[in-house]
């Protein structure tokens, strides 16, 4: 017994020594150092396995942007008269089926003598016009002038002091994944602040590429229409100009004219009374993986060149068919709506900087952008300024020569002997000289009046013809 109780105790006591010499001799020194130190910028692990922290100072700060844009932005109040239908009482007692109407939307004050951006369909068929400041003022407005094309319109009231404005962004420099902010008033709910990030741009919803929006997930819903999208410093890289919806409210896709096109919609109703168009002077598409096939190129992104009108400013810079344009004042073109973008902020006499590809090589060369000297005419089709030579061919002393039949009428034009090269002399009793002079003779013929078009047909003979 003893025995065995003093194998126990020796077995202990060189566990002990084993264990001792190992703790002073072998094992590392560890140093443990307690930081009393408060970390004054959080930082929170995200739940995934990606070794990232994320600091809560980079969210993005709103609060000044958005003071500085809300009290330049207006609420503005369109009163029109809506024909309704004609009631039984109203045939017995001989009233009018007219009834007013009021319209809503948004405005954004661009200097401070009170000039004002909204969207031409916030203010179309207004008999009268009024806009609320943020500060509950109410002016008159008048219409400056609108551009349906862009659906831009500019106002104009007149306060007893200088007002607040928002001043102009670069929309070209606007960024995808850039946050902004929409302002304006949906719903009639004045003032109104939404936060969201650029989606897209050059997106087109027209689906003839004439086109091309600043597309955003900030909310956007009726009333908005006309108001700002600012970027983070307060200013105005867009007009709020639409939503896709089933329901008319928001869905999170909006859809803003970009700063740049507004901008320039502005100064030109401002300088010239109208929109001065530039034009490049190509059709031509998009190119994509079919496209490419089709057209046996190899190219699947920039817009490719299936004709140059004649004496464009395309023609006289050299651009040919089949060229592909990939730049535009280094700006990256990768469908036509880019290119849209890029030209409708330009005016006649610009200059701008195209780089094409061709036969597999990248050129630049300057364009010089002329006066748009085309116009699609309704029933006719596309029709454009006629030169000395056009004129003298058919014996004419005035008029435009129909380059291009209507595909839907044409075969009721040549059954009357009418073809391309035919010169239209007079719209409606009126002389046209240009592509401008039909236009203004389209515009002021009133919707109950017919349509009737002198003409000089491609054999010399003189033409008349009504359309009810």
């Amino acid at each position: 017994m003893k025995k065995i109780l003093s194998l126990v105790l020796i077995s202990a006591l060189g566990g002990v020594l084993t264990l001792g010499g190992y703790k002073l001799f072998l094992e590392e020194e560890n140093t443990v150092v307690v930081d009393n130190n408060t970390q004054t910028t959080p930082t929170f692990l995200p739940t995934s396995n990606i070794n990232t922290l994320y600091n809560t100072t980079e969210a993005p700060d709103f609060v000044e942007a958005a003071e500085n844009t809300v009290h330049a932005v207006v609420h503005v109040k369109n009163l029109s008269m809506s024909s309704g239908q004609m009631t039984f009482e109203d045939f017995f007692f001989g009233r009018s089926s007219q009834r007013p109407q009021v319209g809503t939307g948004s405005g954004v004050i661009v200097n401070a003598d009170g000039y004002i951006i909204t969207n031409n369909h916030v203010i179309k068929n207004a008999q009268e016009l009024s806009v609320t400041l943020n500060n509950n003022k109410t002016y008159e407005a008048e219409l400056v002038g609108a551009d349906s094309k862009t659906d831009i319109a500019l106002l104009k009231i007149d306060a007893d002091e200088d007002l607040p404005f928002v001043t102009f962004g670069d929309s070209d420099n606007a960024k995808v994944g850039e946050w902004v902010l929409a302002v304006g008033n949906p719903f009639n709910l004045t003032s109104t602040v939404t936060a969201g990030i650029i989606s897209a741009k050059a997106r087109d919803l027209s689906g003839n590429s004439s086109q091309s929006f600043i597309q955003t997930d900030a909310a956007v819903n009726p009333g908005n229409s006309g108001g700002a999208l600012v970027n983070t410093n307060g200013e105005l890289i867009g007009i709020n100009t639409a939503i896709t919806s089933q329901t008319g409210s928001y869905i999170g896709y909006s859809f803003a004219v970009p700063s740049n096109i507004a901008r320039k919609v502005i100064e030109d109703i401002m300088e010239y009374g109208n929109v001065q168009n530039g034009i490049l002077g190509i059709r031509g598409g998009t190119l994509n993986s079919k496209a490419s096939e089709e057209l046996g190129v190899n190219d699947t992104e920039g817009v490719y060149i299936a004709e140059v009108v004649e004496d464009s400013g395309a023609d006289r810079a050299g651009l040919k068919e089949g060229d592909i344009i990939k730049k535009i004042n280094n700006i990256k073109i990768s469908k036509f709506s880019d290119l849209t973008g890029q030209i409708s902020s330009k005016r006649p006499n610009d200059v701008v900087n195209v780089t094409y590809s061709r036969d597999g090589k990248l050129y630049t060369t300057p364009v010089t952008l002329l006066k748009n000297e085309t116009y699609t005419m309704p029933l006719v089709g596309e029709v454009k300024n006629a030169k000395e030579k056009d004129l003298k061919k058919l014996k004419a002393e005035h008029g435009v020569k129909i380059i291009k039949l209507d595909d839907k009428y044409a075969d009721y034009w040549k059954n009357n002997g009418v073809e391309e090269g035919s010169i239209i002399t007079s719209i409606n009793g009126v002389k046209v000289n240009s592509v401008d002079d039909v236009q203004n003779a389209l515009k002021n013929k009133s919707e109950y009046e017919s349509l009737r078009i002198e003409l000089i047909n491609s054999r010399g003979e003189k033409e008349r013809f009504n359309f009810r």
